[in-house]
């Protein structure tokens, strides 16, 4: 499995740590709430890094993949 698979697998499993949707899956977080860290600034670091990758995805209307990459790789 290469780097980038990796990192998808993690997106698909990686809850937000904080805030009004602490605990909610990233994929799962409401486009207006993603457009708006966008506006504002993602946080540093991993948890920003996907933030961006989960705005491009929800921007080109690809949510299922990480879904499906959810299914397909159950967290151990």
């Amino acid at each position: 499995m290469d780097k980038n698979q990796e990192q998808l697998i993690k997106l698909a499993h990686t809850k937000m740590p904080f805030g009004k949707y602490e605990g909610r899956y990233l994929i799962d977080l409401p486009e207006y709430y993603v457009v708006w860290y966008h506006n504002k600034g993602f946080p540093k670091g991993e948890l920003g890094q996907q933030l961006q990758l989960i705005y491009e995805l929800k921007l080109n209307g690809l949510e299922e993949l990480i879904r499906n990459i959810k299914k397909r790789y159950p967290k151990p």
